[in-house]
């Protein structure tokens, strides 16, 4: 019955990790990404700068937020939202390993927070240098 329980578990763990449902990366893993799509998107792109993310990071955009409105101006340090005050953890990875971990989140949270900042999608480039600033944050 023992082995029968743990062949069962070890074969659904597998079937989970196959299918994609569990996909742990890293903060570089993204940024090799949105390196390609910015190089895809611009063939003269140089790279990603952290003074250009913390400057989009800090500046107010066209709804009067910036990203620093809910994350704080130190992204390793606990944020709350500007609506709701609800708490964020922080935002840099070095503060917070979970931070740019999985695919799913990491698409999800940008694709909002950027619509919400922005009224739009974030560029590749934008991604590359907020990720940039925030894996310079120790």
């Amino acid at each position: 019955m023992f082995k029968l329980k743990t062949l069962t578990q070890a074969l659904a763990c597998t079937l989970l990790l196959s299918a994609g449902w569990v996909q742990a990366e890293t903060p570089q893993d993204f940024l090799s990404s949105y390196q390609a799509a910015a190089k895809a998107a611009d063939t003269k792109f140089q790279g990603f700068s952290a003074r250009r993310g913390e400057q989009f990071f800090k500046t107010t955009h066209g709804n009067d937020w910036s990203c620093a409105s809910c994350h704080t101006s130190n992204p390793a340090t606990v944020g709350k939202h500007a609506s709701t005050d609800k708490a964020i953890d922080p935002l840099a990875p070095a503060a917070n390993p979970k931070r740019f971990t999985n695919p799913r989140k990491v698409e999800k949270w940008f694709k909002r927070n950027c619509k919400d900042v922005l009224s739009r999608e974030c560029t590749a480039l934008e991604k590359g240098d907020i990720l940039t600033f925030l894996m310079a944050i120790q």
